[in-house]
């Protein structure tokens, strides 16, 4: 992998980590469709991924910082009697949305890891996610219920649509939003707390594969090139963020169809280019 290839892989995690779209979709199918003679079974290609998504995850926390510190210092008991409470009960909601993405993680790791170097599954599976995305928005509950609504259940729940982004090309975002739609809260709301608790996932999957990317056997330059990398995607998801938190503030209505039909027709085109290659 050159420089360019990097950069453009890292552009396209930023742009894609928060959009409902599947990043490690692209991730994996983009070289495989342009040729790159990327091997994506190597040993430092999925420590890759992950330190684009420690870019990402750097810039979800500085874009909410403020919810963190609300949460954290409520959590600590340095704030008032109400904010205290209601920090309190955010965290566990995101601990219970989090703990299903990591049982499940850590149950089938070796299983979903083999899928990371399938370009045909990536793009198979971002058709289904295409679909997923309409399936929330035609089923999704009518009510306007805002994040503060939220219950031990709610997040439990959408903590089990977030395992299905384990593999390629179903979206983690996506499968989260379409959780918190289909309990009745609003895009927006769905949009807060799937930003919310991609953080600790995306940290934790950081600390079990930055070691791999230390201690195998690699190239020269490679965890610098990853460093660059994970700044250019960190960069790239700040913005996509305020985009996006932006858009569904001002979207209610059908939000997820664009992205769905983007899905479909992108895994689609990618079936076609690879099986003519």
């Amino acid at each position: 992998m050159d420089t360019l290839q990097a950069l453009i892989i890292a552009i396209l995690q930023g742009a894609t980590e928060l959009f409902p779209v599947s990043s490690l979709g692209h991730a994996v199918v983009l070289p495989a469709v342009l040729r790159w003679g990327i091997n994506q079974r190597s040993p430092e290609f999925l420590p890759f991924l992950v330190m684009l998504h420690l870019g990402t995850a750097t810039a979800l926390l500085a874009y909410f910082w403020r919810d963190w510190w609300a949460l954290a210092s409520g959590v600590l008991g340095l704030r008032d009697e109400h904010t205290v409470k209601e920090a309190r009960r955010v965290f566990v909601l995101v601990v219970i949305a989090t703990i299903p993405a990591v049982i499940v993680g850590f149950l089938l790791e070796k299983y979903v890891r083999n899928l990371f170097g399938s370009p045909i599954v990536a793009a198979a599976f971002l058709i289904v996610n295409g679909g997923l995305l309409l399936f929330g928005e035609w089923l999704r509950g009518r009510g306007q219920r805002a994040l503060s609504a939220l219950t031990p259940m709610d997040a439990l729940l959408i903590g089990c649509w977030q395992c299905t982004a384990l593999i390629p090309g179903i979206s983690r975002s996506g499968a989260t939003m379409v959780g918190g739609l289909l309990r009745g809260i609003n895009h927006e709301a769905a949009a807060h707390f799937s930003f919310l608790i991609a953080t600790p996932v995306i940290l934790g999957a950081t600390v079990l594969e930055v070691p791999n990317l230390l201690h195998a056997n690699i190239a020269p330059g490679v965890l610098n090139l990853s460093i660059l990398a994970a700044v250019v995607a960190g960069v790239v998801a700040f913005l996509s963020t305020a985009f996006l938190m932006r858009y569904f503030r001002q979207h209610d209505n059908m939000a997820l169809n664009p992205f769905a039909y983007y899905c479909v027709l992108a895994g689609g085109l990618s079936l076609v280019a690879l099986a003519l290659l």
